[in-house]
């Protein structure tokens, strides 16, 4: 049976912890009640002694009622209104360390209903905000299947037509002026006069002529009440540009519709609404609805929990004391705000019946899978495949190994064209598949931990990797690797020439390449797109908002510039034919490819400038100016090392020293104080911060310590220390795999702030914006 501390802590809101009851320290004062009683010698009774109190006891002494109440509860209201009601207990048995307990339950108490009455007015009024963009959102819908009706019946009139009515709307940007009651009125005026007119002269009009001007007349009229009402409030729809498709699309159609509508507003008969504007403003408040949903999921699992802990805590006390104290205090908790509101719940129904009608057509079982989200089974057979693929890839590597040992292919009398050909293949997917093992331990340690990385990175919980999903990648992908590379170093062995096998790396890594791209739904199809449009918003950065998920994946690819550059070098090496002639060099000494091994180097650095320059524009932070002078340091120094490399000259030398020197200890600064909020002077914790996530404090000294050491293997470009007899490119993979190893490392501590950011200011739900606004409102 699982203990209900160990229960508590395994469900409880990870970013609210601090409001729940403090269970733990409840459990220490009742230890400490426990420990005084104890501790006091018991004293002895005589005959007459237990005489006289078995009377007391007796109902004709009406003292019954006075020893069964230990306890009593007073409310009070408290000075403010968002405080409501304040318990205080008060003891008629006096002791110290019962006094100690009920003052802190009182306090725990008025903390729960505290919280509880912020987050629900909170939660309320959220809900009645998204009813007004919802109640907006049916209207323009309703408006824009009208005008297709128009459109439909207008294709039938002459196309002199001059007075139909456009099929597109938009109540965004600036106010359009439709067509109104009055414009109306003035028709229906007219068209009876010409009926008068008709009939007076004895001039019947064609039939068809009038049911159709009928029928256009009470089509503007079901379509004027939904457009003189965004007129009236001159609607403005607001949609995140978070992708550059996004971008350049409402870039594009708003110089369009600008330059459209400032034509037909000057007639007054035409206004416009952007439908794919429309669709993204529906996605937004269908997002919105699932995490208002979820977040008053979290607020009824807090009651249930404080509930629950109250209850357990009471009873412990009685246990311990002998007092009858639980059906007096439950009484006063079960009756105080945060368990005797029902407003969540009602709200929760309403969200529910809202989702089931306007979003999946009464369909309440589809409903469901959008409101409550059901996590994927971990299947044993995943966990079988990564030890299957773990052993043949331990037996492949060291056959692998033996083989380069038994030819001498990493010894002092190398073979160049594998070395130079071959090998950076090897490299780059040794460290590429590195990194990601890592991330999976990442995952893992954020599971354990409780940091809600899912909620951080806004992953769907439902196509989300886990730990052993990245494991299994890894072990597959790299018994494929090692494997095929084993069978190329074979073939070389057995007497085949280079130019019969050249083809085999290539091959390996073009297979790598369709795989990800691949259109068809096989090996987590929906992260492998995710991947791929989180590096498409890498590269065009500056144009859209910068997410969490983006910057992170960026800081990821500054340490992974050996892998760009080895990437670069072999796709060169096939795509321009070198490997036809066997012309390795090609690609290192032509100028323009040369001049590549330069953009790699920087490119990463220059990306997640790019994106603090953004963040500087969009939320007016100066750290974020600060965190880009760190990557433009970076970048000059990741420069010269590459100059150096070229030139091999004194002056590259002290250059690269000294934008190396500058860069690291710039970057060491901005680890520890700003990425992972260490080294706070004024903390409880020395030299750390005030709320840490793990329980041993040495660990963090020890990663800053290492977090050093790895910051420092640039030395190696200056001291050029060679391992023995192992080739120097060896020890250049080695380098790189310790810079992707503290990038591992910095990942947990990252996020492990990140989460308590969050938990500081209790966010535990996303706020996703609303997209109809009102056009006077300032950005």
């Amino acid at each position: 049976m699982v203990k209900f501390t160990k229960q508590f802590e395994g469900q409880l809101v990870p970013e609210w912890k601090e409001a729940f009851v403090d269970y733990w320290q409840l459990k220490k004062d009742i230890k400490k009640i426990h420990c005084d009683s104890t501790s006091k010698p018991k004293e002895k009774r005589s005959l007459t002694n237990i005489l006289f109190s078995s009377i007391h006891k007796l109902p004709l002494f009406g003292n019954q009622c006075r020893d069964t109440e230990f306890i009593h509860v007073h409310s009070k209201l408290a000075s403010t209104a968002s405080k409501g009601v304040l318990y205080e207990t008060e003891l008629l048995d006096h002791s110290e360390a019962a006094s100690a307990f009920f003052a802190l339950l009182d306090l725990q108490l008025n903390k729960v209903n505290e919280f509880y009455r912020k987050k629900e007015k909170e939660f309320l009024d959220r809900g009645e905000c998204l009813e007004k963009q919802l109640h907006i959102l049916i209207e323009l819908k309703t408006a824009l299947k009208d005008q297709h009706k128009i459109r439909a019946n207008s294709s039938h009139n002459d196309s002199k037509d001059e007075d139909s009515i456009s099929g597109t709307i938009s109540c965004d940007g600036e106010s359009n002026r439709g067509i109104t009651d009055q414009d109306l009125l003035e028709e229906e005026n007219l068209a009876e006069d010409m009926d008068k007119y008709c009939m007076q002269f004895n001039v019947v009009p064609r039939s068809e002529e009038l049911v159709k001007e009928r029928s256009k007349m009470e089509e503007e009229r079901s379509l004027s009440h939904c457009v003189s009402n965004c007129n009236e409030k001159k609607l403005k729809i607001r949609i995140p540009l978070t992708n550059p498709t996004r971008t350049f699309s409402y870039l594009l159609w708003e110089d369009l519709i600008n330059q459209s509508s400032k034509k037909q507003n000057t007639q007054g008969k035409k206004v416009h609404i952007n439908k794919t504007k429309l669709h993204h403003a529906e996605k937004m408040i269908r997002g919105a609805l699932v995490e208002l949903y979820k977040g008053l999921g979290y607020l009824k699992t807090y009651r249930n929990l404080n509930m629950l802990a109250f209850a357990k805590i009471l009873k412990k006390f009685d246990k311990v004391t002998n007092k009858q104290v639980l059906p007096i205090y439950l009484k006063v908790v079960e009756s105080s705000y945060f368990n005797s509101s029902n407003k969540i719940t009602k709200l929760a129904d309403e969200v529910e019946e809202i989702f089931v009608k306007q979003f999946t057509e009464n369909n309440r079982r589809k409903a469901m899978k959008y409101l409550k989200p059901t996590q994927r089974e971990v299947s044993h057979v995943v966990t079988f495949f990564i030890g299957l693929f773990t052993g043949c890839f331990i037996a492949l590597f060291t056959g692998y190994v033996i083989m380069a040992h038994t030819t001498g292919t990493y010894g002092p009398q190398t073979n160049t064209i594998y070395m130079e050909t071959v090998y950076p293949l090897l490299s780059m997917f040794s460290l590429l598949f590195l990194h990601f093992f890592l991330y999976g331990c990442n995952i893992f340690m954020w599971r354990k931990t409780r940091i809600n990385y899912s909620f951080i990175f806004e992953l769907s919980p439902t196509r989300e990797v886990k730990y052993r999903d990245v494991f299994l990648i890894c072990t597959m992908s790299m018994t494929l690797v090692v494997g095929v590379l084993f069978v190329h170093l074979v073939l070389m062995e057995k007497g085949y020439s280079y130019s019969q096998v050249e083809l085999i790396p290539g091959v390996l890594l073009l297979a790598f390449l369709v795989l990800l791209v691949c259109p068809i739904n096989i090996i987590y199809k929906s992260s492998r797109y995710r991947l791929l449009s989180v590096l498409r918003n890498i590269v065009l950065s500056p144009l859209y908002k910068v997410v969490m998920l983006d910057f992170f994946m960026a800081d990821q690819l500054c340490s992974q510039v050996p892998m760009l550059r080895d990437l670069e070098y072999v796709g060169c090496y096939y795509i321009t034919g070198s490997y036809k002639t066997q012309d390795y060099s090609y690609c290192v000494h032509t100028k323009n490819y040369r001049d590549l091994a330069y953009a790699v180097s920087f490119l990463p650095y220059y990306w997640r400038a790019m994106q603090c320059a953004r963040r500087w524009l969009d939320e007016g932070d100066t750290g974020h100016l600060i965190n880009l002078g760190k990557y433009v340091s970076a970048m000059l120094a990741a420069g010269a090392k590459v100059a150096y490399e070229k030139e091999k000259s004194v002056g590259w030398l002290c250059v690269v020293v000294i934008m190396s020197s500058i860069a690291t200890i710039y970057q060491l600064y901005w680890d520890f104080v700003k990425d992972w909020g260490l080294l706070q002077m004024n903390s409880k914790n020395p030299l750390l911060r005030n709320e840490l996530v793990l329980r041993r404090k040495f660990i963090y000294f020890f990663s800053m310590g290492l977090n050093v050491v790895l910051r420092l293997a640039w030395l190696q470009t200056v001291l050029h220390y060679r391992f023995g007899g192992i080739d120097y490119r060896l020890t250049g993979l080695f380098l790189a795999a310790l810079e992707v190893i503290r990038r591992g490392q910095w990942n947990f501590y990252r996020l492990e702030n990140e989460h308590l950011n969050n938990s500081g200011k209790f966010r535990a739900v996303k706020m996703v914006p609303l997209p109809f606004h009102d056009a006077d409102e300032q950005d």
